[in-house]
């Protein structure tokens, strides 16, 4: 059975997807880029405000599936720059101070919208 989770706090889906999914115990988190709901715009400032933002995002999906960060196994950051890493890694840090999930983090061409990160998160239950 699957669950389609929708946060009113978090950015809406840019496209055809749904910001997250639970399919038997598991959230599938799409990938969150910086968008501040309040304002329909990117946050200003680099790629440590921008990842503040990712994580506020996958923070109120987490929420409203009934999941916590401690729930998270698993994530995978995009960043327009691997130079980026070291600042993103940090405010990541943030949210995961131990028991930390999997993770994968790739430099990519583009992002959608010209956003400097997106994270996708996956949790269990």
């Amino acid at each position: 059975m699957k669950r389609f989770i929708n946060s009113e706090k978090a950015p809406k889906a840019i496209g055809p997807y749904s910001q997250a999914v639970e399919a038997n115990g598991t959230l599938y988190i799409s990938g969150q880029i910086p968008v501040d709901v309040a304002t329909g715009k990117f946050v200003e400032g680099g790629v440590r405000e921008q990842t503040e933002q990712v994580m506020k995002n996958i923070g109120y999906i987490l929420e409203e599936a009934g999941y916590t960060f401690k729930d998270v196994v698993k994530s995978t950051c995009l960043l327009s720059d691997m130079s980026s890493f070291a600042v993103m890694n940090e405010v990541y840090g943030n949210c995961y101070k131990e028991d930390c999930p999997a993770r994968a983090a790739f430099a990519v061409k583009d992002l959608p919208m010209g956003a400097l990160v997106e994270i996708e998160t996956i949790a269990v239950k």
